[in-house]
């Protein structure tokens, strides 16, 4: 038997419109997870989200040194994750700090705590 071939006695047709509702009704979800998803996919953007998550903002020149990278790095990953609405930024004299928008906030939250429960299962061995 071929792996890619269903052979199916009878289609639950109520389960098969239930989960098409289920989608439909999700939509709006799935596309901004897939967004979120597919920017913080990128390890030194990860990083930078997951910083701000933690400190709530940093400018630039913060991350710069944190992650040992230079400036114009940081700051091409950081408009990527602005163009995307995943973070946010707000000016105070000559610097500028970034965020996370409090949408993504609620969306990312669960990643963060898996990072920081392995980070402390690592730290207890």
């Amino acid at each position: 038997m071929n792996d890619n071939t269903c052979i199916r006695l009878f289609a639950d047709q109520e389960q098969i419109k239930n989960c098409k509702g289920k989608l439909k009704t999700a939509q709006k979800s799935f596309v901004s997870l897939s967004n979120i998803l597919a920017l913080a996919g990128n390890e030194v953007r990860l990083k930078i989200v997951y910083l701000l998550e933690e400190e709530k903002e940093l400018c630039p020149c913060d991350l710069a040194d944190i992650l040992g990278m230079s400036i114009p790095a940081v700051s091409q990953h950081l408009r990527k994750l602005k163009d995307g609405n995943i973070v946010e930024a707000r000016k105070e004299g000559q610097t500028i700090y970034y965020s996370l928008t409090q949408e993504n906030i609620k969306i990312l939250k669960p990643f963060f705590k898996h990072i920081n429960q392995q980070t402390q299962k690592l730290e207890t061995v």
